[in-house]
């Protein structure tokens, strides 16, 4: 998936965050994102990678977007500027509303995934923008075909964001897409005002968390600072393996993961199992351990496997955190809005 970084590419981002100036003069509201900066008639965002920098000139609102990722949906949505969106891709993995109705009226079109896309459909669509991400540094055929189409593209790097609001932040890159900024500003500052009040104070004995299941063979957990990482720790909690002070993941052994998870309190995210039958079907050493509880982010989950935990996860972190909060502490006073208990 998109949202695993190397290490690699993680002291690249670093090198590339030390040395790169600030392009244009910079709205003062910046406070999180590291890699967009917004100006008062442009726009730039900068490869986490290789420091390229990507300049869209803002002399008029977009009215035709083509989103390659369902977060972009998201952000546009909360701003409710759905009705700029003509081309998506996966229109089954997306939860909004807005767009599953446009989509039915033949307002949004299906344009592919970037490894097998449309060209033909995206063309016909006339965008104004597509946008895109990238999860290298190496040129991506399906961009490069684009741009040789002269179909105007703006690489956008919200999913390599580390910290929460960092990542919430690109509400305001979209309003300067759309033209609304200051709709934009607003939400933004309630977002984050949401997010501090929820923020729970360093534990002296912080809830331990097991993280993830393998994926593809492979347990990754998240580095001290990466972005889940972050919210566990606001919430009042710690990932068992977290390196500290690191954002990248790292690969563990299915040992190394039984051991952390004799001293869990609590496992998140077991990936698609709903029921502890399934995952202890799947993963039978850990089923003695009897973790006391186990939730998982996927009670809003579309028919093809689509989550919107990462649709609207991104733009709205203090929902999440909510969420994690409650069930840190064992107290779910109100409803939880990503995460489901799995019995």
């Amino acid at each position: 998936m998109r949202r695993l970084l190397c290490l690699a590419c993680a002291l690249t981002a670093l090198l590339v965050l030390s040395c790169r100036q600030p392009a244009g003069t910079l709205h003062p509201r910046e406070r999180y994102a590291v890699w967009f900066e917004l100006g008062e008639d442009a726009l730039v965002s900068f490869s986490p990678y290789d420091g390229h920098a990507d300049t869209l000139r803002l002399d008029a609102p977009l009215r035709r977007l083509v989103c390659m990722s369902s977060s972009y949906v998201g952000f546009l949505d909360a701003l409710g500027c759905d009705s700029l969106v003509v081309g998506v891709s996966g229109i089954g993995y997306l939860s909004s509303p807005q767009i599953q109705k446009r989509y039915a009226a033949g307002e949004v079109f299906d344009v592919g995934y970037d490894a097998a896309p449309d060209y033909e459909r995206i063309l016909a669509l006339h965008p104004d923008l597509v946008v895109a991400y990238s999860v290298s540094a190496a040129p991506s055929p399906f961009l490069t075909r684009l741009q040789e189409l002269g179909i105007p593209v703006l690489q956008v790097y919200e999913h390599l964001e580390n910290h929460p609001l960092a990542r919430a932040e690109y509400l305001r890159l979209f309003g300067a897409l759309a033209g609304c900024r200051d709709r934009a500003d607003s939400l933004f500052d309630v977002i984050c005002a949401a997010y501090d009040s929820l923020c729970v104070a360093p534990q002296e004995k912080p809830v331990r968390v097991l993280l993830n299941v393998p994926y593809a063979d492979q347990w990754f957990i998240p580095g001290g600072e990466n972005y889940m990482a972050r919210l566990i720790r606001d919430a009042g909690g710690q990932v068992l393996g977290a390196q500290p002070g690191a954002v990248s993941s790292r690969v563990i052994s299915l040992e190394e993961a039984w051991r952390l998870a004799g001293h869990a309190d609590l496992w998140l995210n077991p990936g698609g199992f709903s029921s502890r039958g399934q995952l202890y079907s799947a993963l039978p050493a850990f089923a003695p351990l009897d973790i006391p509880t186990i939730y998982n982010n996927t009670r809003r989950m579309t028919s093809a496997g689509g989550n919107d935990f990462w649709e609207s996860g991104p733009v709205r972190p203090d929902l999440v955190l909510k969420d994690l909060r409650q069930i840190l502490a064992s107290d779910i006073r109100d409803s939880l809005y990503y995460y489901l208990p799995v019995r």
